[in-house]
């Protein structure tokens, strides 16, 4: 007799079961001698659940629409406050020819890469959105954590663990957070293209993951430590940015040392590849002027303006249009 259609359904729930139960699997996640009954709500006691964590997808969709209100009605004032704005770029005319050079050898049309680069007030309006976010993350962390004993002294951190109930405050720390860097996650393929975009991606994917698998494990307590740490040192970051872009060279440069040595401190071992460009950067204040975001493509007038310079070159002994660029290829 064949095995049916029920038998193949039945033979794939097994398998979704076996691999479910070897995922949650208690010394994965657990202490020797403990087991997720034990992590059952009683005594009193609330524990975190995996299941919580299902709200942080349309919690990240709410802040990408904050964002969106907060960079329109809010950032871009604040902005023409300091006196940035998009400058108005000059479209280079529907070609075939010259969309087929541009795709298929160097990409480097003067005009078409000056039309692809992000704008200042771009980088000014997600920079502000971020510094905000950090900023009261930090404080709402600050207020979550000040009273608790295991804020001033981290042994306390692991007493009775992993039988510690969850506060309300830690929920929904942990809930924000997570909601904020799954929006991060979310819009990044239309943020500002930086140089380590790839590894953008991964740092978003590897927090989200830590903190899930600290939330699940009931690492909450010292989850929530990490977290005022990193706020931290990105509050300074994001507002080191905010004053590069205003031109404010002076205060981005305090600003920016600070955010090193804090980095240097909370965050080197965990984050060597921005430890790096960082350290690049601080070298600039040391022997030169800082010329933008050391993550970002150079945005210098001077620089655009030889790539003008070079295109009309370019026009005036080629010819206009396509027919120079077809004579040359």
């Amino acid at each position: 007799m064949g095995r049916g259609p029920g038998a193949r359904l039945s033979a794939g729930t097994r398998m979704f079961q076996t691999i479910n139960e070897w995922f949650w699997w208690d010394r994965i996640w657990l202490p020797v001698n403990l087991t997720w009954s034990d992590l059952e709500d009683k005594e009193g006691r609330v524990y975190a659940k995996a299941s919580d964590l299902y709200v942080t997808v349309p919690y990240s969709i709410v802040f990408l629409i904050i964002r969106f209100l907060f960079e329109r009605l809010i950032a871009t004032p604040i902005a023409a406050s300091f006196g940035i704005r998009d400058r108005v770029r000059h479209r280079a005319a529907d070609s075939i020819v010259l969309e087929r050079y541009y795709r298929s050898f160097c990409r480097n049309p003067t005009q078409r890469r000056n039309q692809d680069r992000p704008g200042v007030l771009k980088k000014f309006r997600e920079a502000s959105w971020r510094f905000v976010f950090y900023l009261l993350a930090f404080i709402g962390g600050l207020v979550a954590l000040y009273d608790k004993p295991w804020f001033y002294d981290t042994r306390k951190v692991w007493a009775g663990f992993p039988k510690q109930t969850l506060l309300p405050s830690q929920y929904w720390y942990y809930i924000i957070e997570m909601s904020f860097y799954g929006s991060l996650l979310f819009s990044i393929a239309s943020d500002v293209k930086r140089k380590d975009f790839k590894e953008q991606i991964i740092h978003h994917l590897a927090t989200l993951t830590l903190l899930a698998f600290s939330w699940c494990a009931n690492y909450i307590r010292i989850g929530t430590m990490v977290m005022l740490v990193h706020d931290a040192s990105d509050v300074l970051l994001e507002s080191a940015k905010l004053f590069n872009y205003a031109k404010w060279e002076k205060t981005c440069n305090a600003i920016f040392v600070v955010f090193a040595v804090v980095f240097m401190v909370t965050r080197l071992l965990l984050h060597l590849f921005w430890a790096y460009l960082i350290l690049r950067m601080v070298k600039k204040f040391i022997f030169g002027k800082l010329t933008g975001d050391e993550r970002s493509d150079h945005e210098e007038e001077e620089e655009e303006m030889s790539m003008e310079k070079e295109e009309m070159h370019l026009k005036v002994r080629n010819g206009s249009g396509a027919g120079g660029v077809q004579r040359d290829h």
